[in-house]
């Protein structure tokens, strides 16, 4: 009985062990269970997650590709704007600088019609200026530069103030150089050219103009002169001032009518005209005379005489 109940309670303990190690197992392999669908939701979700990635990647990659292609073609659009600015631009200057030299010609000739082309004609036995022109406008020179005894002189307004900047450089270098006359009208002319007439004859044409051939009439001629000598023109060619003069008019756009050899009057030392700086200092860098140029030539000063 002894023995029966020892079997039974070992066959008991048996059986309480092997229903342990079930149930130990069994939660093991339930808690396994639980872990391996834990991570198979997690491999399935970072398999999803992967997918969408790999999906948005590759949208991604398109979405750049189609940027890049469109920020070539708006670069490419760019550089032909650019271009077309760069043309539509040198077309635009081309065409401010046709403005402008349009513009500079238009100033040119109103500069140029309001500029007497009279005062660089070549007059003296060439060309006759009508008995009725008188300058457009005269200015009286200051009486200071007047050579004691003489009346009252006129000069050109527009260029009086190079007569007179001409005058003051001979004081500074010392030289008290008068004028002895300067404008003289038509009926003027007439008169002084009667009057050596009356006392030299016909040699009177060898140094005095006609009415209508002077260029005292155009108002940019004046006779020189210094105290010493007077009235005595001939003698001017033998003093300081006039030496100063042939190496200094010129600056001051004027020049000696009739030097020494010309082949209109005998020679004038006294007798100098405004023509303009430009037309004086090549004159005088050519070692050129002014009746000597063609007239052609001598207009082409016209338009800067009085710059």
């Amino acid at each position: 009985m002894q023995k029966n109940n020892q079997s039974l309670y070992l066959t008991s303990a048996v059986a309480a062990g092997v229903v342990l190690l079930i149930g130990f197992l069994g939660y093991q392999y339930y808690s396994q269970s639980k872990e391996i669908n834990m991570l198979l939701e997690e491999r399935n979700y970072f398999l999803k997650e992967s997918t969408a990635s790999k999906e948005a990647l590759s949208e991604a990659t398109s979405t750049i590709n189609t940027l890049e292609e469109e920020l070539i073609n708006l670069k490419e659009d760019l550089n032909d704007l650019a271009d077309d600015y760069r043309d539509e631009r040198n077309q635009n200057k081309e065409f401010e600088d046709q403005i402008r030299d349009l513009a500079g010609t238009l100033g040119d000739l109103d500069k140029l019609a309001k500029t007497d082309e009279e005062l660089l004609q070549k007059y003296s036995k060439v060309y006759f200026l009508n008995e009725n022109y008188i300058p457009e406008r005269l200015k009286e020179i200051d009486d200071k530069y007047i050579l004691e005894g003489k009346n009252a002189q006129f000069f050109h307004a527009r260029a009086i103030d190079r007569l007179e900047d001409l005058l003051r450089a001979a004081e500074r270098a010392d030289y008290d150089i008068k004028v002895v006359s300067a404008y003289r009208s038509f009926d003027e002319q007439t008169d002084l050219k009667g009057q050596h007439t009356q006392v030299y004859g016909s040699g009177a044409n060898a140094f005095s103009a006609d009415q209508g051939y002077s260029e005292h009439q155009l108002g940019t001629t004046v006779d020189l002169t210094v105290a010493e000598v007077g009235g005595t023109y001939e003698s001017f060619a033998q003093t300081e001032a006039y030496d100063w003069l042939l190496k200094n008019a010129h600056k001051y756009g004027f020049i000696l009518s009739y030097p020494e050899g010309n082949n209109f009057y005998v020679f004038e030392p006294w007798h100098w005209r405004f023509v303009g700086e430009d037309l004086a200092r090549d004159l005088e860098r050519n070692d050129d005379t002014f009746y000597d140029l063609d007239q052609r030539e001598i207009d082409k000063y016209l338009l800067t005489l009085f710059d």
